[in-house]
């Protein structure tokens, strides 16, 4: 992913509330799942890791971003956005 592709996913995750919490159990194979499934509806997931989650928000990201063949797109503080193409036609256009 190059650098501006990187950017205009970051201005269109900068307006989405995140669809997920992580908290003081961490990331459990049932949020796998779940942000697994989330990308067969969209290619952007934005995440936020509560105060209570003792681990590091970007080795979340990495595991999470493993797990679920995806891009880490952005860690900051405790937000972590993940990109994913859409196996059908582009739904965001990163020829931008």
């Amino acid at each position: 992913m190059t650098s501006k592709q990187r950017a205009y996913l970051k201005s269109l995750a900068s307006t989405m509330e995140p669809i997920f919490q992580i908290g003081k159990s961490s990331l459990t194979s049932e949020i796998t799942e779940a942000v697994a499934e989330a990308f067969n509806n969209r290619e952007l997931v934005k995440i936020n890791v509560l105060k209570n989650c003792i681990d590091d928000p970007k080795e979340i990201a990495n595991v999470l971003a493993e797990r679920t063949k995806s891009q880490v797109v952005q860690v900051i503080g405790k937000k972590i956005i993940l990109y994913k193409e859409s196996k059908e036609k582009k739904k965001t256009n990163l020829s931008k």
